[in-house]
């Protein structure tokens, strides 16, 4: 039995752990950790959209964060590790973050749903499911499920091909639930394929670098080519506000027909 409260006691754990991470550096766009634990510490993988404000100026926000995994979750002696992620929008947990923003600046549900679904297929996923639940309205819970492209929803290609993450965001409504489900292309792997030769593919520029911080060895993956004028999240959510005012909700568009 005592095995068995350790293993809830550390998913626990792990959980908090993660909430936390999801609050704290939300500006750099995290998506999620990954945490193994090496014979000289504890490995933590953070992969974000921006990895320069989780390293902070002159590695102050990698140093506050190695203090608090340290002190207040109890990981023995955690070693960051930062990736930048290649193609935030197929990131069920980055999207669910960024809709959740738009949705306490206060942007209609069904406008940033729109607007998600565009984003998510215009950055190459095969399909796309959004689920969004609560006090939408009025005073009576309701919920709405939008769905784009191909999403398989059971068997062996639901399972590896499609991601999925939940947020939660409080309106002046009351509270409301973000369920986001991607189809990724790329981990498709059908019995038959007939292969086109378009063109040379252009290899991917991954740059690895090491920050010495002190005594700390930082690990920062950088993908190079990218280009993102925002410089974090916040800046990127009040930049497609003003594009998103633009797009036509369907109660608009059955509004011109009547």
């Amino acid at each position: 039995m005592s095995s068995v409260k350790n293993v809830i006691k550390d998913n626990y754990n792990m959980m908090l752990l993660k909430d936390y991470l999801r609050e704290a550096i939300k500006d750099a766009g995290f998506s999620h950790a990954e945490i193994s634990k090496t014979p000289t510490g504890t490995r933590v993988a953070l992969h974000v959209t921006r990895p320069g404000i989780v390293i902070g100026r002159k590695g102050s926000g990698i140093r506050e964060l190695t203090e608090k995994l340290a002190i207040d979750f109890g990981l023995k002696n955690p070693q960051i590790s930062v990736n930048e992620i290649e193609k935030p929008e197929l990131s069920p947990s980055v999207m669910c973050n960024r809709m959740a923003s738009h949705l306490e600046r206060g942007t209609a549900f069904r406008r940033a749903t729109m607007w998600t679904l565009k984003q998510i297929m215009e950055g190459g996923a095969m399909g796309v499911q959004i689920t969004i639940s609560g006090k939408l309205r009025g005073d009576r819970s309701a919920f709405e499920k939008h769905t784009a492209g191909v999403l398989p929803r059971a068997g062996h290609h639901a399972e590896v091909i499609v991601s999925e993450d939940i947020a939660h965001v409080t309106t002046a409504m009351g509270s409301i639930g973000i369920r986001i489900r991607i189809a990724i292309k790329d981990r498709f792997v059908p019995e038959f394929e007939l292969k086109k030769k378009t063109g040379k593919e252009i290899p991917k520029q991954i740059k690895v670098e090491e920050i010495q911080i002190d005594d700390v060895k930082v690990e920062v993956v950088k993908v190079e080519g990218k280009k993102d004028t925002a410089k974090s999240e916040s800046e990127r959510i009040a930049l497609e506000a003003k594009k998103m005012e633009a797009l036509e909700t369907l109660e608009e568009e059955e509004a011109k027909l009547k």
